[in-house]
């Protein structure tokens, strides 16, 4: 298996850090590339790597996939050539998704011209917005994995969290990654309860805690304001157009998964998109059972997570392929 790293720049001050990732042997010829997506308060890292298995790139890789992950600005790898940090939700979903798809399409050894998206958390609200306001998107396969368009349902801690658009805003957060290094292992031993909002101990290795917590960046606080504002007014506004209704004419293929425990984007949030675009090839994969719930960051590094959620989703791209 090989991988590559790639550098974008976006045109904003950031070079851009993409990840491509194929087995030649494996790859099967008439497949567009799969672009994974991160989302809030963290980069693409996680999903190059799982705790006890094969990560979900190398998993997609494996059943014949080419697959890229990116780090947006002030994510990862990704380097700061100048760039502010006074960016937007927009900036992240016009700019750097499209300079990150257009990358995608430029290297991919494919030779398609579209590129399958798998928006994770806030990284599927970014593969919408791009989806409604660039008509010209070179987009194909939709998939968002635990995704917020209309928040449908807030669990009452993010609530809390972004109750102040204003103070969100106005607060810079430093070392959260060392928090989170801290955080887990005492969560995980003394409130379990706390730490299932985001993963449920029960299914899924927080031993290896440095790895894990690689994935996490600080948030920006201008996209918190934002985060706060969406969050107040349920539905996801950007240049004055409601995402959360427009996304209803796309017609692209479209898979949703949601998972049954999540605190952080709950199921009616997460199955939003689903009820709402009217493509006639959706399917909503909802995971997890009555005794084995899946939170947030399950979908990606639980020990459920090869079975219940990459299998089908690999299937599904497979029979979206082109």
């Amino acid at each position: 298996m090989k991988t590559l790293r790639h550098w974008a720049p976006n045109g904003a001050g950031f070079r851009l850090a993409l990840y491509q990732t194929y087995d030649e042997q494996r790859l099967v010829p008439g497949r567009r590339p799969v672009l994974i997506v991160p989302g809030y308060g963290m980069n693409s890292f996680i999903f190059s790597y799982h705790p006890g298995g094969v990560s979900l790139e190398g998993f997609l890789a494996e059943r014949g996939f080419e697959v890229w992950r990116a780090d947006l600005r002030e994510q990862g790898e990704t380097q700061r050539d100048g760039g502010a940090s006074n960016f937007s939700l927009e900036d992240l979903a016009l700019t750097d998704l499209g300079v990150a798809v257009d990358k995608v399409l430029a290297e991919t050894t494919t030779g398609a011209d579209r590129a399958d998206i798998l928006g994770c958390s806030l990284g599927g609200a970014l593969m919408f917005t791009h989806a409604v306001l660039n008509p010209k998107h070179r987009m194909g396969t939709l998939v968002s994995m635990g995704s917020p368009v209309r928040w449908e349902r807030i669990h009452p801690l993010v609530k809390l969290a972004f109750s102040s658009p204003t103070l969100v805003g106005m607060v810079r957060v430093r070392g959260t990654r060392k928090i989170a290094e801290l955080a887990l292992p005492v969560l995980a031993r003394r409130t379990p309860w706390l730490l299932s909002v985001y993963m449920n101990p029960e299914i899924t290795d927080v031993s290896a805690v440095r790895e894990l917590v690689r994935t996490v960046e600080d948030p920006n606080r201008h996209i918190n304001r934002q985060m706060a504002e969406w969050i107040q007014r349920r539905d996801l506004v950007v240049r004055g157009v409601n995402i959360s209704e427009a996304i209803a004419a796309l017609d692209n293929p479209f898979l949703c998964v949601v998972a049954n425990g999540d605190g952080v984007v709950p199921r009616e949030t997460a199955a939003f998109p689903f009820h709402k675009l009217r493509s006639p090839r959706k399917k909503l994969l909802e995971v997890g059972t009555d005794t084995i719930a899946m939170a947030h960051a399950d979908l990606f590094i639980s020990r459920e997570a090869h079975e219940r959620v990459f299998a089908p989703l690999a299937d599904w791209l497979a029979q979206h392929a082109g």
